[in-house]
Order: C-alpha cells, then structure tokens, then sequence
C-alpha cells in the first residue's frame, strides 16, 4: 500500500513551486478539481496542483462553523455537515468534481442566493500562500473576529489571482425543517412583479426560478411557516423529489435552458427591472435580480442593458470571449486591484489575466 504523503510535504511543496515561479517570473494555473475551468479568461501558465492537500480540520455543529482544507471536496464536505442536520447556505455549484478552495475562489453561489447570502458573507477566515510563497493567515473561526476578516473574503470570486487558498473557515446553517415547491403558469413580467411583491411578504422563500412561461418558489424553514405561505401563495405543489431534482439541476446548470449553443451570459441586476429587451432565451433567479440571458447579441449592447439595468453582465460561458469576461471596471476600481494584486502576488504569476487580460 501506497504511504499517503504527509499534509507539511504538500504545503512545502507548494510554497517550492511558487517560490521557485516567483523567481523566474514563471505564470502558474492553479487547480483543485478542475470543475471551474471554463469560468473567467482563459487560464494559462503550468499547472499548480492543489487538490490533494484535503481534510476536515475542525468542525464544531454547535458552533455552526468548519475549516476545511481547500482540495476538500466539496461534495465530501457537504456530505459530513448533512449528517450533523447542516448546510453551506449559499448552495454552491459544482458543475463536476469541485474542491473547497474552488468554491470560493470562483465565488459562485446556487439558487439560495437571494435568501441567505453569498459565498463571502459565510467566508470567516483563510490561510493562503501568496504569491512569493509566503503563509499567511486572515481572519478567525466566530463572526466577532474582524481582525483581517475583508481580506479574508477578497478570497471569494477572486479566481485564484490573489493567492493559493490551503484552507478556509466558514459559518453553516441548519438545514430548513420544511421545504416546499410552488409552480405557477406566469408571463416574464408577471413573474418579477411576483416575486418582488413575496419578497415585501416576507414568506420563507428560499428560490425562485422563471423560464419559459413558468415559475417555481421554494419555501424552506419551519413546517408551520411553511404550510403558512404555501396556502398564501397557492400555485401547484409540486412532488418533492421532483422538486429536489428540478433545483439541482438549476443549482448544476442540467436543466435544459443551459445547453445552448449560443454564449450565455449572467446578468447582475436590480430584482424590480424589467426583462431586457434582448434576443436570446432568459431564466430568472434571486427574485429577478439574476438573469441568465442564452444571446449571440453584440456584448456592447448586452453590457449597455446590463447598466441600465442598475448591474452588469459577465460572459459566463462562451468559446470565444475577444470582448473580455468581466465587466470592464471603473480606473478607480482597477487601480484598487492592481495594488491589491502587487501586494499579494508582486511577481503576477498567480492565474495572470484570469480576471482581466492584463491584470
């Protein structure tokens, strides 16, 4: 039998590797599962394997926190907190074999989003190496630890460009006694108008989903409240395992709406707009504050609605992304992160234009 390789040799190994690509300016891709590849500019540089420093380190239920290594898988992780009656609440995608430190540095969040919050909002501290191969460590285990705690969520969504994650403490909830899903028959309009007018309500809704005439609200917290709001908002149950499948597959982009030939955009925008006046297939979620628009419009014109919209548009997922993936920033905001950027990783090597070409 093969000796599993001790947890210290990983870490040194890794802080080897980008020592040694800091030094010769060498760019490095850095990679758990692999699952988010598609996500951001096109990665490039040799590949820093990350996924197999993994493992639970602590987990306290009562406390309703767990720091986990980040090549934990994600599916793992869940696994152990379901059994203790737990969740991560931001219901992360995983779209394959996603690790924890994937999770986060993508920055995605599933169809919970709207209810509970973001990947960084549940983000309470992280140990990382920079980019000179230094170990660093941010933020605590309880909420009231501020000490570093918003560099600790700069992490979320920074796609790896600001240091290689090794392990990651977050806040989880309870998993909702009760869960229910509505269907209703619903024009676009209707539909927003709809869920902005729940959301005034304050029923339990834990995710919506539009598409194509149809709406579904999920309900999920105590059975009273619950059985409350469903009587409320009437609509057509739906059969709870169909239900649970139907959510999973908006939460793993399965659902048919997301296999398109054309480039599928997300749009973050205010929930009340109104559904852009775009061609494409659309699917709503958040309670119309994301929008998922399947377009070969010009990304001028997307991005130009996306503003008026009071947001903007990110290219998710396209073969051909010339026009850039994210949002072009204001000069102020870029030279926030060019000096994030040189402070962290000096010698750019840490997934070079993941975010932007040349940053």
């Amino acid at each position: 039998m093969q000796r599993a390789q001790p947890l210290s040799e990983i870490v040194d190994q890794l802080v080897q590797r980008i020592s040694a690509a800091a030094a010769q300016g060498t760019p490095l891709c850095i990679r758990g599962g692999g699952s988010k590849g598609f996500y951001g500019e096109q990665p490039r540089g040799a590949v820093l394997a990350t996924g197999a420093y993994r493992g639970i380190i602590d987990y306290a239920p009562s406390e309703l926190v767990v720091t986990a290594r980040a090549g934990t898988p994600l599916a793992e992780l869940e696994a152990v907190l379901a059994n203790e009656g737990q969740m991560l609440a931001f219901e992360p995608p995983h779209f394959g074999p996603a690790t924890l430190g994937g999770c986060v540095a993508a920055g995605l969040s599933g169809p919970r989003r709207a209810n509970a919050g973001a990947v960084r909002d549940f983000v309470l501290g992280v140990r990382l190496l920079d980019g000179m191969g230094n170990d660093l460590s941010f933020g605590g285990q309880v909420m009231k630890n501020v000490a570093g705690f918003d560099v600790s969520r700069l992490m979320a969504g920074a796609l790896g460009t600001l240091g290689v994650l090794l392990e990651v403490s977050l806040k989880v909830l309870p998993l909702p006694k009760a869960q229910a899903t509505l269907r209703f028959e619903l024009s676009a309009a209707d539909a927003i108008e709809s869920m902005n007018r729940w959301a005034g309500a304050a029923h339990p809704i834990s995710a919506t989903r539009w598409n194509d005439g149809e709406l579904l609200a999920r309900l999920s917290g105590a059975g009273a409240a619950v059985e409350a709001a469903a009587r409320a908002l009437g609509g057509e149950r739906v059969d709870e395992q169909h239900a649970a499948a139907s959510w999973l597959a908006v939460r793993e982009h399965s659902e048919p709406y997301f296999e398109t030939q054309f480039p599928l955009w997300r749009l973050s925008v205010k929930s009340t707009s109104a559904m852009p006046d775009v061609p494409g297939a659309q699917l709503i979620e958040w309670g119309g504050a994301l929008r998922w628009l399947a377009t070969d419009a010009d990304t001028h014109r997307v991005r130009a609605i996306a503003s008026t919209c009071g947001g903007h548009a990110t290219l998710f997922r396209a073969s051909d992304k010339a026009a850039g993936v994210f949002a072009p920033l204001s000069p102020a905001l870029m030279a926030i992160h060019r000096k994030l950027k040189r402070s962290l990783d000096p010698k750019g090597i840490l997934n070079p234009g993941r975010m932007y070409p040349d940053l």
